[in-house]
Formats: C-alpha cells, sequence, structure tokens
C-alpha cells in the first residue's frame, strides 16, 4: 500500500523528456490535468450551446434573418479560415504523440508551428468582425446582438488557446518536457480538438443565412 501512494509522487517528479514520457505511456487512466481540461471544455460547450440554440431561436422567431437592411454573410473567407484553423488539431495530436515518446524538440516545434496558423486565423477573423460592425451594429437588432456574442465568445477562446500554447512552449523550453508540462501538452491538444470542434459549429450557425 506504502509503495502504491509513492509512485504519484515519482510520476509528478518526472524531470526529463524520457522519464515522463515513460511514466505517461505506463499510465492505465488520464491524469487530473487531463480531466480538468475536459471538465473546463464541457463546460465551455454548455456555453457555447446555449449560444447558438439562442440564436436559432431568435431566426425562428423573426419574420426576416438577417433583419432588412442586413445583408447574409459572405461564405468564403470564414470557411477557408475555419478548414485551416481545424487542420490544426492534427500537429496537436502528433505534438502530444512526440511528448508521450519523450521528444521534446518534435513536440515544441508542431505547437509553434500550430501557434503561427493559429494568430494568422485570429487575425484575419478580428479584420472580419471589424468589417462585419462598419456595416451593422450589435445594439440595433436582435441579429446583431447574438450575431457578434458568439463570434466575441468564439475569438477569445482562441486567443486564450493561443496564449495556453505560449505558456506551454515557454516552460518546456525553460524547464524541460517533466511530466507536468508533458500533461500540459496533451491538457492543449485537448483544448484545441474542442475549441476546433465548436469553430465548425461557429461558422455554420454564423454563415446559415447565406447556406
Amino acid at each position: 500500500m506504502e509503495a502504491g501512494a509513492a509512485r504519484p509522487t515519482r510520476s509528478m517528479g518526472a524531470q526529463s523528456a524520457a522519464a515522463a514520457g515513460a511514466v505517461a505511456r505506463r499510465r492505465v487512466a488520464e491524469p487530473n490535468g487531463w480531466w480538468g481540461m475536459a471538465l473546463f471544455m464541457c463546460a465551455e460547450a454548455t456555453l457555447f450551446g446555449t449560444l447558438l440554440a439562442t440564436y436559432f431561436y431568435l431566426d425562428f422567431d423573426a419574420r426576416r434573418w438577417p433583419p432588412a437592411g442586413i445583408k447574409a454573410p459572405s461564405v468564403v473567407l470564414p470557411l477557408l479560415g475555419t478548414a485551416v484553423l481545424v487542420s490544426m488539431s492534427l500537429p496537436m495530436v502528433l505534438a502530444a504523440r512526440a511528448a508521450r515518446a519523450g521528444r521534446r524538440r518534435p513536440a515544441s516545434q508542431l505547437i509553434a508551428f500550430a501557434l503561427v496558423v493559429q494568430c494568422c486565423y485570429l487575425a484575419l477573423q478580428i479584420l472580419l468582425f471589424r468589417h462585419d460592425l462598419n456595416d451593422f451594429s450589435p445594439k440595433a437588432t436582435a441579429y446583431g446582438s447574438i450575431y457578434f456574442t458568439i463570434l466575441a465568445a468564439h475569438h477569445a477562446h482562441v486567443l486564450f488557446g493561443i496564449l495556453l500554447d505560449a505558456v506551454v512552449l515557454a516552460y518546456v523550453a525553460a524547464r524541460g518536457l517533466t511530466n507536468y508540462w508533458l500533461i500540459g501538452v496533451r491538457g492543449v491538444a485537448l483544448y484545441w480538438h474542442v475549441v476546433n470542434v465548436l469553430a465548425v459549429l461557429v461558422v455554420l450557425t454564423q454563415l446559415s443565412p447565406s447556406l
């Protein structure tokens, strides 16, 4: 019993990439940090479910959607941008696998690549957001209010994910791929998988009047 109780302490103390990878491969269940991220993302998915349901509720009750004077949203750039963002799930999967294998440099390079693309996506979305603000106001109609609320919530989650990427990269560079930061890599990967699924739902909702 005492030996079993001591094992988690040694696992959390794995300070080299090889040792941390070996600990990760021996696990029979996901670590607490991974489950913490999973629970957090369940809450965020519930938030977006509420926002998207509100959008379609308002749409169902409206005579015209979008209201007169507001053009139906453009399709091409939002779809292309979302496709690029969703494709970044692949390097995040590979980064998590590299981390589990104890390969610090490939894991860091893959996260850095995804980070650059995610920053480009967010920059594009901010430009499109500002363009939409010039066309109609979030205060004038229910459509504008829910439209901008959904997009702002999604962009905030993308920004938060970018910050998570940066923090994980900085600490892995400074402290190495310890057991703690290996779990961090896996948690960030999980975060992006969920955000990318939500991105698909958001863009389909945003573009629904044009589809």
